[in-house]
């Protein structure tokens, strides 16, 4: 495909941007672009999520994998590096979730995304206060539940998508969601270029949102080591595994996690076993692994045997994927992964794409 797209049918705006690429999204979010940077635990931080809004998609900070302390610094960083819009990824069930949702308001954060369903009162308190709640869902009825509560959006992530996903691929998933709705709808699982995005518009979407395709940029601070694992890695590459964290998690195949695999979390003296010996190697206290165990076994339906090798997930993905650790190995990632093979800065990375989209986009006009 010409990586230029023709002046026909698409002249653009007042502002230089495709008015084919403005969309509900686009609106909604205040970016340039239809294109979503995820939250993605210990990648999205402050650097990423600044270079993504100043090439003028939506950056999403991860703040699900930090302390409200840590939250609140990385906010304040990203305010400090540009004025453009941004989102924050918040954990419903965390212990502190209403100081993190009140410092959001505070701090005038654009947008609010959920990986779990979020409450209908918190739901309500972030719109009355001027933040798009977007929560992201896996199956048609989840998008109709959240629906019902007044969301803005939805982030409808199919299987092909990396770390926790469902069982429904993207192009199926995708039409459910659509039809189900009337909020925008940002599709996820398996984009990675300005085909997707021209494709996921022409399906009614109004926007594509990638968590693999912006780990693999210059702006990640995944360690060069790591990135080059997922270079190297095919689409067959990955796998959809329970054994990390008791949920079904599309992760890159590894010795670790054909162990695992092999080895299982069915009974509770092995799954014991396993977590304390990652404890050792992510060198993560025995104080931290029980207190998360026991807030994970309050608010999410886990059996004992999940719990013990769930509290230690995060800090076995944070050893991997921050530390470089690679002898952890667990490396969650899209199954796009396989067909992607360069590392541009994300403002490279949102022109190609965008350019690829117009060019498709005035292929079909």
């Amino acid at each position: 495909m010409n990586s230029e797209g023709s002046s026909e049918g698409s002249s653009e705006g007042s502002n230089g941007v495709d008015p084919r690429l403005k969309t509900g999204a686009t609106e909604l979010f205040g970016v340039d672009y239809p294109i979503v940077q995820t939250g993605m635990g210990w990648v999205a931080g402050p650097s990423l999520v600044t270079a993504t809004a100043k090439a003028g998609a939506l950056g999403i900070l991860a703040a699900a994998t930090m302390t409200l302390e840590e939250m609140r610094a990385a906010i304040a960083e990203v305010r400090s590096r540009t004025d453009r819009p941004f989102g924050v990824n918040l954990r419903t069930d965390a212990a502190d979730v209403e100081q993190r949702v009140d410092h959001l308001i505070a701090e005038n954060v654009r947008v609010a995304s959920f990986a779990q369903a979020p409450r209908p009162d918190m739901v309500a308190k972030l719109k009355d206060n001027g933040v798009v709640v977007m929560p992201t869902v896996g199956a048609r009825r989840h998008a109709e539940k959240v629906a019902e509560w007044g969301v803005d959006a939805v982030l409808c992530q199919g299987s092909e998508g990396g770390g926790h996903t469902g069982t429904v691929p993207t192009s199926l998933l995708l039409p459910q969601v659509l039809d189900a709705v009337d909020v925008p709808v940002i599709a996820a699982g398996g984009f990675h270029d300005g085909r997707g995005l021209a494709a996921a518009l022409a399906w009614g979407a109004d926007g594509i949102a990638m968590g693999t395709r912006f780990l693999l940029t210059s702006d990640s601070r995944v360690p060069d080591w790591v990135k080059a694992v997922y270079l190297d890695t095919a689409v067959t590459g990955t796998v959809v595994s329970t054994a990390v964290d008791g949920a079904p998690q599309r992760v890159i195949r590894t010795e670790v996690i054909d162990t695992l695999e092999r080895t299982g979390i069915l009974k509770l003296p092995r799954a014991a076993l396993n977590a304390l010996r990652f404890r050792k190697l992510t060198e993560t206290s025995l104080r931290d692994l029980l207190r998360e165990g026991l807030s994970m076994k309050k608010n999410q339906d886990l059996t004992w045997s999940q719990v013990a090798m769930a509290a230690n997930a995060a800090m076995l993905t944070r050893a991997t994927m921050v530390e470089g650790r690679l002898e952890v190995g667990i490396l969650p990632t899209g199954q796009c992964v396989g067909v992607v093979d360069d590392l541009p800065s994300c403002e490279e990375l949102v022109s190609r794409i965008v350019s690829q989209a117009r060019a498709r986009l005035d292929t079909c006009a």
